[in-house]
């Protein structure tokens, strides 16, 4: 166990608060509720937006920005919109401060009073849907498929670095299409591609469905999300996607001019997923040595150690060193090789073991004498001697390995942890041992809640593969489906 680390298993919550903190990903600011994402956690981060953004490209969506601020009457335009986040709004009122007449320094200056509120951005359909409006005219226009990387912010009593903060970064994407199932097709792409961004680059399985009724979107007909397990038993929604029908286009009136001539509203999508995942990628795969990464997210897969004693070894083994980093960055692989002085090998292991680099070169005197290296892996925390001339072939078939084997890992872990219940009392003992809990619902907004209420435990989503009927596990009543429950973040 890494020295600064608190076991996973005697305090989950401080575990993860010490990962965060001791892989230097990000610490809490001066201000309440807001995190500062440091260097290592921002490459991190950097990775994920690199790899959507570029599926985002692929299937065909370009980027945007649209203001930080948005006006108070914006949100009034649609009702259940302002109702989802009136509790969670930080709103600007003044747009200039003055000096104290006392000296004793500034105040906010009252004839500096908007005429009409500023809401800072806690999700941007409302300021992009006035926009909107200008831009659609034609079915010639549409579809209209726009992505915004930006930050928001949504007030929080109660905080976490990454899973919960008063603001944080994202994504949101926002199309405009002609007709109904165009746009459902939209939201149901963009589900997929989060899916295999989840799976395919940060190792996380996760389960496609759609979201009831309560736990809806404010302002969607429909909310689609994938569902990941965490290693506690509770799950964590890492990413959700909105068929909005038209409820955002006839609240700021965009119509188009169909082919025949006739004025009809435009039918919307929007998606997002969020820095939550540097939460998601933590809880899933780290242990109590530290953060593991997977190659394709690591800002570095590969570190590069010397071992040495005195400025004539250091020498040679930083020229042997510098070969072997050239060698391996001319195939693709990032690479950090850490020259510095200042710190023993010894610490320099720790470090990059609590920061989740995949694998760690060591090379010393006795080593390049034999001609070989020692290769650790950090996601099994073993060791192994390879040849200096068979580093090109192995280094990369061992990190196809290592992001094989955290994948596989982690799936193993939902299947173990996913059980299908029939009966009450076998309901509530599951979700007592935490998990996906796969269980009958009559549909029932009133059961879903009556269930959160005595267990604590949510739908988590209707499963997009599922035609299993028969009868809902609180209330007897007829079931079409089974859903998951489990706790949540």
């Amino acid at each position: 166990m890494a020295k600064n680390i608190t076991k996973k298993s005697d305090n989950y919550s401080q575990w993860y608060n010490d990962i965060v903190l001791n892989a230097d990903l990000a610490e809490n600011s001066g201000v309440r509720g807001c995190m500062v994402i440091k260097p290592y956690g921002y490459a991190i981060w950097e990775q994920m937006q690199s790899e959507l953004d570029k599926m985002f490209k692929d299937s065909g969506h370009v980027n945007a920005y649209f203001p930080l601020f948005i006006p108070k009457s914006f949100f009034s335009k649609e009702a259940s919109h302002v109702d989802g986040f009136a509790k969670e709004c930080a709103i600007v009122t003044h747009y200039r401060l003055k000096n104290n007449d006392d000296g004793s320094g500034v105040i906010v200056d009252p004839d500096a009073k908007l005429e009409e509120e500023l809401i800072v951005r806690p999700t941007s359909e409302t300021i992009i849907w006035d926009t909107y409006r200008k831009w659609i005219k034609s079915y010639r226009d549409l579809p209209i498929l726009v992505n915004q990387w930006a930050n928001v912010v949504r007030w929080e009593m109660r905080t976490r670095l990454f899973l919960r903060t008063a603001e944080f970064l994202w994504q949101e994407g926002h199309t405009a299409h002609a007709d109904r199932e165009e746009a459902i097709q939209e939201a149901k792409l963009m589900l997929d591609i989060y899916a295999k961004f989840a799976e395919n680059f940060m190792c996380i399985p996760v389960i496609k469905g759609e979201k009831t009724e309560s736990e809806r979107f404010a302002g969607a007909e429909q909310t689609y999300c994938i569902e990941a397990l965490m290693q506690d038993g509770k799950a964590l929604q890492a990413g959700t996607s909105h068929f909005l029908g038209q409820n955002f286009s006839k609240a700021f009136d965009v119509k188009y001019a169909s082919k025949s001539g006739k004025m009809e509203h435009v039918w919307s999508t929007s998606w997002g997923v969020s820095t939550r995942l540097m939460g998601a990628l933590i809880m899933t795969h780290s242990d109590d040595q530290g953060l593991v990464l997977p190659p394709s997210l690591a800002p570095y897969q590969v570190v590069i150690i010397p071992i040495y004693k005195g400025k004539d070894e250091y020498e040679i083994l930083s020229k042997k060193c510098e070969e072997i980093k050239n060698d391996l960055i001319n195939i693709g692989v990032r690479v950090k090789l850490d020259l510095r002085d200042s710190h023993k090998p010894g610490w320099k292991f720790n470090e990059y073991e609590v920061k989740g680099v995949p694998i760690r070169v060591a090379i010393g005197m006795r080593d390049l004498n034999e001609d070989c290296i020692e290769i650790f892996r950090r996601d099994l925390l073993s060791k192994e001697k390879i040849k200096t001339t068979e580093i090109l072939n192995h280094i990369p078939q061992l990190l196809k390995n290592i992001h094989a084997n955290i994948f596989s890992k982690a799936k193993l872990f939902l299947d173990n942890n996913t059980y299908i219940v029939n009966s009450w009392d076998d309901f509530v003992n599951k979700i007592s041992l935490g998990g996906f809990v796969s269980a009958h619902w009559d549909g029932k907004t009133k059961t879903e809640e009556k269930i959160k209420k005595i267990t604590k435990a949510t739908i988590r989503c209707i499963p997009l593969e599922n035609s299993d009927s028969g009868k809902c596990v609180l209330t007897g009543n007829p079931s079409k489906k089974r859903v998951i429950f489990a706790k949540a973040y």
